[in-house]
């Protein structure tokens, strides 16, 4: 005998050695608290009974506790079976009554509320079961509002959260999923719930469409569908019905769909001067690392700009169609003159259906810098060449072009001191020969030296920069390129500027500098030496751009980035525009890089070449992941910041 009790005709392990009074007796339990043996039994067999009915068997317990499966003693002493039957429930049918729309409804459970301020905009949408496969991040929902305006939203997060209060972070429930099918998963124990983001509240005005910033908060239990009709996306997303074509609006990767003929969504840049200035004068910049697809989105843009439906009007009223200069430093663009054998008429008649200029530019020639010891092959297009040279004469107004290597603020006014006596002397014939020979005169060293104007010191450093000039690339046999303004520059016409062939890359640059430098100043200047160049629309294209616009401490540097800073500022009145493709974004000049209001960003694994964009962070987060083609474009004077889809099949030719 014990504090605890009197165990001594106690048997566990004997089945048998149990009586209906010893279960009818109290026991007491670890703590001294008494119960009797049949509710524990009632108890472990309720819990056995959870623990099966948790793995889907279906368990009755009638009033002694007792298991009433299927196989089990149908009787016990108080009566028959029919007293369980008895206590079961009818059955009704729970389904609603009419037809569903919509993906789910505005819940308010975590709060409704629209704001100024994002942060603090709480809207969620229950999404019920048969409708959670197809919602995806970043699509587009309408929420109607009780007076036919209608909330147009973007999904912005996606989560579970329980139905019912349980934990299920237990080896119990981790090892029963682990056994269970992968597709074996009842949706409606849980809730699922998206992350919505007001874009705009769309009205109707007079019978057009129109949107306005979000300025009230829709209903509870409000209705929530999906974006299907093209013209309320357009107008949510502020997208012009007409324009320049760039692509397919896409949301991870998969075309927006909608009900219409065709069922995609064309995304368009603003073309007129309904709004301001056509957004082609407002520059775009083209971003996208090896293999993203840059070039190729890039000819398929500027193809739409050669269209010959397409014209702007200038400053005495005349309509005239856009001439595009694009420098091609890997010999790809002058094929745009070529059609693309890959394309079948299907596509070609899509294309047609949906306002996209295909096929190939008639009007296409390869302007091919001219420059010793190398030659062009130009065996890729049949684009007609004609060969040109950079006469020594253009360095009078554009001193930098015989910079050389990097000049000081000392010898930079030194060397235009050097040029404006040398061209008094030889005039506008002086050759860059000549000009070398002017230099190795003693007598013009000491005469500079001894009236203040040059000092000796600065006067070698110059010629040491001058001599650095690569040999071959002024005064070749070719005509010079300011005597071809009129075929550098054609209405309607697609000239191309290549410099694959050029021995180095100093050479290329002096080449594509100094073409642009003629176009740009001929088109901001108020006595333009080419009047064709002033008075022609003109996009200027340069690949590789990182390459000739990079920020830099040398004075030509400086030079150079400030007359492209005055094209880019510019450029709107004098119907100039700049479109810009490299994959170092951030190598770009600021000055340069501020003016630019359109961006095409492709995909890119440099994660500072991505924060240079400055495209907004849900969009930014996607494009380390873009597959070859997709892209975002951020013109926040043209529409929302969207993902887009590029045509897969190029409308011109394309690689080898």
């Amino acid at each position: 005998m014990t504090d605890l009790g009197d165990f001594s005709d106690f048997a566990g392990d004997d089945p048998d050695d149990s009586s209906d009074a010893d279960r009818d007796e109290p026991t007491a339990d670890a703590t001294g608290n008494g119960r009797s043996a049949r509710s524990e039994s009632v108890s472990e067999t309720e819990s056995a009974t959870a623990a099966s009915s948790a793995d889907g068997d279906a368990v009755d317990i009638d009033r002694d506790g007792r298991d009433d499966r299927d196989g089990g003693d149908s009787t016990d002493a108080t009566g028959p079976t029919d007293e369980a039957d008895d206590l079961q429930f009818d059955e009704y049918d729970a389904e609603p009554v009419g037809d569903e729309r919509g993906v789910g409804a505005i819940a308010v459970s975590q709060g409704l509320r629209v704001s100024e301020d994002p942060e603090r905009t709480a809207l969620r949408a229950f999404v019920t079961a048969g409708n959670r496969e197809r919602v995806r991040l970043g699509k587009y929902l309408i929420v109607p509002y009780p007076d036919d305006e209608l909330l147009f939203c973007r999904i912005v997060g996606l989560e579970y959260a329980q139905e019912f209060q349980a934990d299920d972070a237990t080896e119990i429930h981790a090892r029963r999923a682990m056994r269970r099918p992968a597709d074996e998963f009842e949706e409606r124990d849980f809730k699922f719930m998206a992350e919505l983001e007001p874009i705009a509240v769309l009205f109707s005005d007079r019978g057009e469409l129109k949107r306005r910033m979000v300025d009230r908060v829709p209903k509870p239990q409000a209705t929530v569908g999906e974006a299907t009709d093209a013209t309320q996306i357009k107008t949510g997303l502020k997208i012009p019905e007409e324009g320049v074509f760039l692509g397919h609006l896409s949301v991870g990767g998969e075309k927006v769909r909608t009900a219409a003929r065709p069922p995609t969504i064309d995304y368009r840049l603003n073309d007129d001067y309904t709004d301001g200035d056509p957004l082609v004068f407002r520059h775009t910049l083209v971003a996208g690392g090896t293999g993203s697809g840059k070039t190729h989105a890039s000819k398929n843009i500027l193809r739409q700009y050669l269209s010959e439906e397409r014209s702007y009007e200038m400053d005495d009223g005349r309509e005239v169609q856009t001439a595009v200069v694009q420098f091609d430093p890997q010999d790809e663009y002058a094929q745009m003159h070529d059609d693309n054998p890959d394309m079948d008429e299907e596509t070609a008649r899509r294309y047609e259906r949906e306002g996209v200029a295909h096929g190939g530019h008639d009007d296409t020639v390869a302007l091919v810098p001219k420059m010793a010891g190398s030659s062009y092959p130009g065996t890729n297009h049949r684009a007609e060449q004609l060969e040109f040279t950079i006469p020594f004469s253009m360095a009078r107004d554009l001193p930098w072009l015989v910079a050389g290597s990097s000049l000081n603020d000392n010898q930079y006014p030194a060397l235009t001191e050097l040029l404006n006596r040398f061209f008094r002397n030889y005039g506008d014939s002086g050759t860059y020969k000549q000009f070398l020979q002017f230099l190795d005169d003693p007598a013009l060293k000491e005469e500079l030296h001894e009236s203040g104007r040059v000092h000796e010191a600065t006067f070698d450093a110059v010629k040491r920069r001058v001599r650095g000039v690569p040999s071959g690339v002024f005064d070749q046999d070719a005509r010079p390129i300011t005597e071809l303004d009129h075929q550098l520059v054609r209405p309607g016409g697609l000239t191309v500027v290549p410099t694959y062939h050029l021995s180095s890359s100093r050479a290329k640059e002096l080449f594509v500098l100094a073409v642009s430098a003629l176009l740009i100043d001929d088109k901001l200047s108020n006595d333009p030496a080419s009047d064709r160049i002033k008075e022609t629309p003109v996009v200027l294209g340069m690949d590789e751009a990182h390459n000739f616009l990079t920020d830099a401490d040398t004075v030509q540097a400086r030079k150079v980035i400030q007359k492209f800073t005055e094209a880019a500022k510019q450029g709107r009145k004098e119907r100039l525009g700049l479109f810009l493709i490299t994959q170092d974004p951030q190598d770009i000049a600021d000055p340069v890089f501020k003016q630019v209001n359109t961006k095409v960003v492709l995909n890119l694994g440099d994660e500072d070449a991505i924060k240079s964009v400055n495209i907004p962070p849900n969009l930014e987060d996607k494009v380390p992941y873009m597959e070859k083609g997709q892209m975002v474009v951020y013109s926040p004077d043209n529409s929302e910041p969207v993902e887009l889809t590029g045509l897969s099949t190029c409308v011109t030719r394309h690689g080898d």
